[in-house]
């Protein structure tokens, strides 16, 4: 059957297995079904990077923690895997071979092996991309929009990020990256060359929880933002023991808060494809 959308995930800080979209996928294609559409005509994929980081992580945490009894580790971990990972990405991206090229050669196979999933066409893309992982794609996507690396990354429109038409931010780190930057200037969001009926139903929806510390709204960072995101929802993640407390952070994927949108954007563009 012909794929009419492609919808790209990208996962975040936090312990991380490769199957980590399962219950998202499988709940995003009941949600679809039960608007009438057919879910058969969305192709799936996700970028699974963790595997990038997680050596040199396990070897600071076996430094620190070998000669000392340290309490708290699980929370320590954690710290490690969410500013560890945020600032060995974001500090090497002007190193050839270093990791921010590493996570973005990962993110560009999912993109290849997307679009042929889509039958090797141009179709709509939709990412929704968790924690860090909205900074990684928010920079791949800028990368792509500049021109950079075009060579490597940019074959076809779809691959230059040209059609993308749905973008979801979870729990988004990206204003604790822009501290540094003035001024702070979004994406180009969404791109000029959809077609007019696709782009009337583009949106870039950022969810965030005001009880997960690391994530943010979106549109205060600046006019641009403003411009780009077309809604900074706030919403409630997890469950009874953790939807109060910063553990939230890790509890957005199958939330029915955070599917519940996904799911109406998602076939917005499908009828968009068909009318």
């Amino acid at each position: 059957m012909s794929k009419k959308v492609g919808v790209l995930f990208v996962h975040g800080i936090g312990s991380i297995q490769d199957d980590f979209a399962h219950d998202a996928i499988q709940q995003l294609r009941e949600r679809i079904a039960g608007r009438g559409l057919n879910h058969d005509e969305v192709a799936w994929q996700t970028v699974y990077w963790a595997p990038a980081l997680a050596p040199q992580e396990s070897r600071v945490w076996g430094d620190l923690s070998a000669d000392h009894d340290l309490n708290w580790a699980k929370l320590r971990k954690f710290f490690i895997n969410a500013f560890g990972s945020t600032s060995s990405y974001s500090a090497s991206h002007a190193r050839p071979g270093s990791c921010y090229h590493t996570i973005h050669d990962r993110v560009h196979e999912a993109i290849r092996e997307l679009r042929g999933k889509l039958g090797g066409e141009d179709k709509p893309l939709v990412v929704m991309a968790h924690s860090l992982g909205s900074v990684i794609m928010s920079n791949y996507i800028w990368d792509r929009q500049k021109g950079r690396d075009q060579e490597r990354y940019g074959v076809t429109p779809f691959e230059r990020m040209e059609t993308l038409a749905g973008l979801v931010t979870l729990g988004s780190t990206i204003p604790l990256v822009n501290l540094s930057v003035n001024p702070v200037t979004a994406i180009e969001f969404p791109p000029v060359g959809l077609p007019e009926k696709v782009r009337k139903k583009a949106k870039w929806l950022n969810l965030y929880d005001s009880d997960d510390v690391l994530s943010w709204p979106l549109k205060p960072l600046s006019q641009s933002y403003a411009d780009a995101v077309s809604e900074d929802m706030e919403v409630s993640v997890g469950n009874i023991l953790t939807s109060w407390n910063p553990v939230n952070h890790v509890a957005y994927w199958t939330d029915d808060s955070v599917i519940k949108p996904t799911a109406y954007l998602v076939s917005s563009l499908l009828e968009a494809c068909e009318g």
